[in-house]
């Protein structure tokens, strides 16, 4: 298994730490997807805004069938997540 340094919650400082209080505030928690990002807050923002535009802008398709794209090709590629 790979591993990857992250930054844990406790040492979270400046623009991070914002990062993760906004995660923790809409989830609960930083799961580990977005963790490990944390050594680049800039490319971790930019995950999110793609993420935020992909699930919930403007599209033809609705909520339902973009979440069920998403599964499906997690399902094809062996992701848990």
């Amino acid at each position: 298994m790979a591993w990857i340094r992250t930054v844990p919650d406790d040492a979270a400082e400046g623009r991070l730490a914002g990062i993760y209080r906004r995660l923790r505030a809409r989830a609960g928690r930083v799961a580990n997807i977005l963790r490990v990002q944390s050594l680049d807050p800039p490319a971790l923002e930019a995950h999110l805004g793609l993420y935020k535009a992909v699930l919930f802008g403007p599209s033809p398709l609705s909520r339902c069938q973009r979440e069920l794209i998403a599964t499906y090709v997690s399902a094809l590629n062996d992701c848990h997540y």
